[in-house]
Parts: C-alpha cells; structure tokens; sequence
C-alpha cells in the first residue's frame, strides 16, 4: 500500500490548510492510500545554521520535529506540504522545517511524489507553490499536478468549504498522486528506478 505524509504548515491546525490537506485525506482513503498528517505550523522551529553536523551524524544537530519527521518521510511514497500564504511566501516556520529537513537526511528522495498546496485569501499563491515546489524539483521527486494551481482561497476554514473548484483541485491532486504513486512502484519492480549521477558539482573554487 503506497503511503503519503503529509505536512500542515499552517499554526492552525483546523484552519484553511487543513481543510484543503483533509480533502486530500479523504480522497486518498478512498483510493487505498495510507496517510500520517504532521502539524508544523504551531512548533518552534528554528531555521538551518549550516554548521554541517548533519554530515557528521546523519540527522541535524537540533532535535525536534525534524528529526522526528525524518523517518516518516523516508518510509512514505509521497509528499504533501502544506501552507499559509504570509506575505506572498510560505509560512516561515514550514520553509525553517523544510530548509533542515531536505539538507540533513542522507536517504534518497528519488521518485518519491511531492505535491505543494497553499491557501490564501486572495493573492500571493502561485509565488509561495513556487517556492514549495523547489524543494521537490531539487530532489529528484516527480511533482503531482491537478486541473489548476493546488490552492484554496478564503479567510476561514468555513470560507474554504465554500471553494468548490478549490477542494476540487485537492481531490483531483490526491487522485493523481495515488496513480503516480502507483505507477512508480510498478516500474520500480520491474526495472527500477532511473540512476541518478552525482559526481560533477560545480563549485568554481579557484575563481576562474
């Protein structure tokens, strides 16, 4: 059975970014998927230092959520963050929790899906999907698309409940994450998965 984690950026945990997050829920549910929601929005969570303690342990040197999520994250098929829009970007405490969560685990994120979902009341949306979306294009993880940008507009969760084409869009996003999901493991039984080459970095440490 595939498995998505999902991540609730936002401090309100029955806010706008729960309501879209709990379509998605539900949706996957009905397509056999297992899910484990992560509220991160109301934590404290402190920003990457780049001391480079991962390297030496394997986790980041802070333990807190991110440490904990790690392992979720590792054994799950698929990735859903979720979040606020604050000043036409993510909510701060998410792209903190992201920034250490993508740079200090070694595990391979290669293949596994990843689909951003933002709420606004009006503007700033497809700015933060942008930002949220680089964290998968980086990691070799096929993004999840749907029949529009993945958001939801409005004020209060019960504003939400009034976006039709916005939960829509959620359902549609989960109903094409589970196929790719699904689509994925199948390939990777049979022939696995694309390699993926490290070896050139591009640095230009002399200056030239």
């Amino acid at each position: 059975m595939a498995k998505v984690l999902l991540l609730n950026g936002s401090p309100r945990p029955q806010g706008c970014t729960a309501e879209a997050l709990g379509e998605m829920i539900r949706t996957f549910e009905a397509e056999g998927v297992e899910t484990e929601l992560v509220q991160v929005g109301a934590k404290s969570i402190r920003g990457c230092l780049a001391c480079g303690k991962c390297r030496e342990l394997g986790h980041c040197v802070f333990s807190d959520l991110v440490n904990e999520t790690a392992p979720k994250f590792e054994a799950a098929d698929g990735l859903v963050i979720g979040s606020p829009v604050y000043y036409g970007s993510p909510n701060g405490t998410i792209l903190s929790f992201l920034d250490r969560l993508f740079y200090s685990t070694r595990f391979s994120k290669h293949m596994k899906v990843g689909a951003a979902v933002v709420s606004c009341r009006r503007g700033g949306n497809t700015a933060s999907f942008d930002v949220l979306n680089k964290y998968f294009t980086i990691s070799g993880m096929p993004v999840a698309s749907s029949s529009y940008w993945n958001q939801v507009h409005g004020f209060t969760a019960e504003d939400v409940r009034k976006d039709l084409e916005g939960l829509q869009i959620m359902r549609n996003l989960a109903r094409n994450m589970a196929f790719l999901m699904r689509a994925i493991a199948a390939e990777r039984d049979r022939n696995g998965i694309p390699p993926m080459e490290r070896e050139a970095f591009t640095s230009f440490p002399d200056g030239k």
